[in-house]
C-alpha cells in the first residue's frame, strides 16, 4: 500500500473513532508526545494526556458528546519518507448540555511513521469562516 493511502487509512480511523465517541480508540491514533491547537481552547495543549483530561472535563462537566463526523476535501501531502501533513474539512454533530449542534471546521493533523504505523503527532483546528 502506498504511504498516502496508509495516511488516508489512519486519518479515516481517527474520524471513525470520534464520530463513535470512542475515546479509548480516538486517542490511540496519537503518540502520547502529540501536540494540539483548538480555536475553542485557551492555550495549545502539549501531549495527549492533557487532551485526554480535557476530554473528561468536557464529558463530566458539560455533558460532552460527538454524535457523528463527516470529512471531505481530503488531501495528504508527504513531507519525507516518515513525515505526513493531512487536511479535510470536518463536520461534527457535537452535543453539549443536552443541545446538539453541527459544527463545521479545517482540520491539519501532522502523522509520523513509527514503527511502521501512521501516528498523529499534532493536530490544528480552525473554525470554517461564514462566506
Amino acid at each position: 500500500m502506498k504511504s498516502v493511502d496508509q495516511v488516508l487509512e489512519a486519518a479515516a480511523k481517527i474520524v471513525a473513532d470520534f464520530a463513535r465517541h470512542d475515546a479509548e480508540s480516538y486517542f490511540s491514533n496519537f503518540a502520547e508526545s502529540a501536540t494540539f491547537v483548538f480555536y475553542t481552547h485557551d492555550r495549545r495543549l502539549n501531549s495527549r494526556s492533557e487532551y485526554q483530561e480535557l476530554w473528561k472535563t468536557w464529558e463530566e462537566r458539560d455533558g460532552f458528546r460527538v454524535h457523528g463526523c463527516k470529512s471531505t476535501d481530503q488531501l495528504v501531502q508527504l513531507i519525507s519518507e516518515d513525515g505526513a501533513i493531512f487536511s479535510h474539512s470536518v463536520e461534527t454533530q457535537l452535543e453539549f448540555a443536552g443541545d446538539t449542534t453541527v459544527v463545521n471546521e479545517r482540520e491539519t493533523i501532522v502523522f509520523e511513521l513509527l514503527q511502521g504505523k501512521w501516528v498523529a503527532v499534532h493536530e490544528h483546528l480552525s473554525p470554517v469562516s461564514p462566506s
